[in-house]
């Protein structure tokens, strides 16, 4: 059977799980509204008092700001000083700007391996955001999660973003590894290639509470990042740029359910005081 081209021009086709969700341009509709959703969800996780974060998930993270503007004292891991971000000197009118009031909480940035946390002591701190698909970059996911428990104080809590196996029998699925698919929702590690060549390790939800556990972490609550479609969510703001806002509470309200059908799974879990 002759199967005749699309006469729809690429750029106005759907694109496929790997392309929507390998480059997170964060200029697109669906992005600004995940990361939207991302800054909403941490900002109900943060702690209610003035405490010391560790950062494991990387320079440009969105909810770094929102907690230091809480007024908790965040420190960033990079991987290299060259990561760091530099404010530019810029001129309004010939004159240096008149600088804003100071973020209540401080921000240090320290140079590490986000798998290995050996440059910080026991206990050291309150909260470890990992998000960013940190962990499922980390393939040896149990060794990273043993080590953010070590550094969590005791009564500590930390916030944990996985690539869920949804997503990875998608990508499965769109690079004709049939055989893989068959097996992806049973398997005790899914590791999947990633379109720019990396490998992600994906979870369900109760792959990830088993990790928490065999580190010594109490989980908390689990959830999908999002739910709705990333074409449901462009068309919503296609139609009304304004409706942002109620896009993001529908979000929140529908990840309060207990089906994990998003691409990235949330996690909160406490260290036993």
């Amino acid at each position: 059977m002759h199967v005749r081209p699309s006469s729809t021009p690429a750029s106005d086709r759907p694109r496929s799980p790997a392309a929507q969700f390998a480059a997170s341009d964060r200029l697109s509709d669906y992005w600004r509204f995940y990361w939207a959703v991302a800054e909403a969800q941490i900002a109900r996780w943060l702690p209610s008092s003035p405490s010391r974060l560790l950062d494991l998930s990387s320079p440009d993270f969105q909810g770094t700001p929102r907690a230091v503007a809480a007024g908790h004292d965040v420190v960033t891991l990079l991987p290299s000083a060259d990561m760091a971000v530099r404010r530019p000197l810029t001129l309004v009118n010939g004159r240096s700007p008149v600088p804003h009031p100071a973020p209540r909480g401080r921000l240090r940035h320290v140079v590490g391996d986000s798998a290995f946390l050996r440059g910080f002591a026991d206990s050291s701190f309150d909260g470890v955001i990992a998000d960013n698909r940190v962990l499922s970059r980390h393939l040896a996911t149990e060794s990273s999660v043993a080590e953010v428990a070590r550094v969590l104080r005791p009564g500590g809590r930390a916030l944990l973003v996985v690539d869920s196996v949804v997503l990875g029998m998608a990508l499965l699925a769109e690079q004709d590894r049939w055989p893989e698919l068959s097996h992806a929702p049973s398997a005790d590690v899914l590791l999947v290639p990633w379109p720019d060549g990396s490998i992600t390790r994906c979870f369900t939800a109760e792959q990830l509470a088993e990790t928490l556990a065999d580190s010594g972490l109490e989980m908390e609550w689990v959830k999908p990042r999002t739910v709705l479609s990333a074409s449901t969510v462009e068309m919503m703001l296609d139609r009304d740029p304004r409706s942002m806002g109620r896009l993001v509470e529908m979000e929140l309200r529908a990840t309060e359910s207990d089906d994990y059908v998003g691409v990235h799974l949330v996690a909160s879990a406490r260290k036993p005081a």
